[in-house]
């Protein structure tokens, strides 16, 4: 619309001062003649700009002309412009909104303050999403967004973790929560708070009803209320393994929540980042007693807790790096789990050597 691209222009030009038409009409995606008449209408409305030719000119506001915002100190200013990454955003349809107004916010900040926020932006990036958290499958926030903004009741066909078929439900919608790059709505249904993966709402429709949340309660709190659910699970299996040090680093990035305690590397010290690992002992040394006192041998002891036994299978993936200790059970399932995966390969698996037969005579 021409009053944005009005407005966009009077607040680059507070903010830069002088600019060159053609880089405005690169800023807006406009012709440089479509520049030139709006700057003839902003002249019209009573604002001091005007023009200047040659190699140095460009388009420029009187001096002493802008608009300000007073109450705002440095590190206020600096914290606007420490931003998350656009990921946010940009699945709200906000992406370009949030380039807007940053540039309405740099140009209404006082003087003294721009170099900060501006250094701010610059200097520092908050990423969200986990390291290789390989592809997603696409997600339609748009339905869910109007839901959460308009008080209506929502309706949705969900497929839950480990299942196939679709439920369909009417929830009350809370709002949208963004977690370690993942979208999830928080609803109510039946008048209870629930988690509801967006990347599995198969679809969903406003319903012509009010929503009906709880009196009193806020996002947050029923967000603070789920997360707890689910991070405070009880977890009554507790199992002691041991780890080459070379994987320990490794190990305590996946196993993360799983850990009761940081790993012991039998060198005196506890450590919570893998330290000691590569330390020269090779990854092929003798093991030591399994006991937690693997000094010199490239071994750390890690103590764990799940939810249910079968989860101990989780430790398969760092094959024969990981030996389990204890509970006896939790050993059998590994065996039992390591048994099955070798029977899904044997067709594949190398010839046992032969031993060489006695000569006769």
């Amino acid at each position: 619309m021409k009053a944005d691209r009005l407005l966009s222009i009077l607040l680059l030009l507070q903010t830069r001062g002088r600019v060159p038409a053609g880089e405005l009409a690169q800023r807006l995606e406009v012709s440089t003649r479509t520049v030139y008449r709006d700057i003839e209408s902003l002249s019209a409305s009573g604002v001091p700009v005007y023009a200047e030719r040659g190699r140095h000119g460009g388009i420029a506001l009187l001096p002493g002309f802008r608009t300000d915002v007073t109450g705002l100190t440095t590190d206020e200013a600096r914290a606007l412009f420490i931003l998350a990454a656009q990921g946010a955003h940009a699945a709200l349809g906000l992406d370009e909104a949030l380039g807007s107004a940053l540039r309405k916010v740099m140009a209404a900040l006082p003087a003294p303050h721009r170099p900060a926020a501006e250094l701010a932006g610059s200097r520092i990036l908050v990423d969200p999403d986990r390291w290789m958290g390989g592809p997603r499958p696409a997600v339609d926030l748009d339905v869910l967004h109007t839901a959460v903004f308009t008080d209506l009741r929502l309706r949705i066909r969900y497929r839950h973790s480990g299942e196939t078929r679709l439920r369909t439900y009417t929830v009350d919608p809370y709002g949208l929560v963004a977690k370690a790059g993942t979208w999830y709505l928080v609803a109510d249904r039946r008048g209870r708070p629930q988690l509801f993966r967006a990347d599995r709402v198969a679809s969903a429709a406003l319903t012509d009803a009010p929503v009906r949340r709880r009196a009193g309660v806020a996002l947050a709190e029923v967000w603070q209320q789920l997360r707890r659910q689910v991070e405070d699970r009880p977890a009554d299996v507790r199992v002691t393994a041991r780890i080459r040090r070379d994987r320990l680093d490794l190990a305590v990035r996946i196993l993360g929540g799983a850990l009761t305690g940081p790993p012991r590397t039998g060198d005196g010290e506890d450590t919570g980042d893998g330290a000691g690992a590569g330390n020269g002992e090779a990854a092929g040394s003798e093991a030591g007693t399994g006991n937690g006192e693997d000094a010199g041998t490239g071994w750390a002891t890690i103590e764990l807790a799940y939810p249910v036994l079968g989860a101990v299978r989780q430790l398969l993936q760092f094959g024969d790096s990981l030996e389990v200790l204890d509970p006896p059970e939790a050993r059998r399932v590994m065996a039992e789990a390591a048994a099955a995966l070798t029977a899904v390969y044997a067709a594949d698996a190398p010839p046992a050597p032969h031993s060489a037969r006695p000569s006769t005579v």
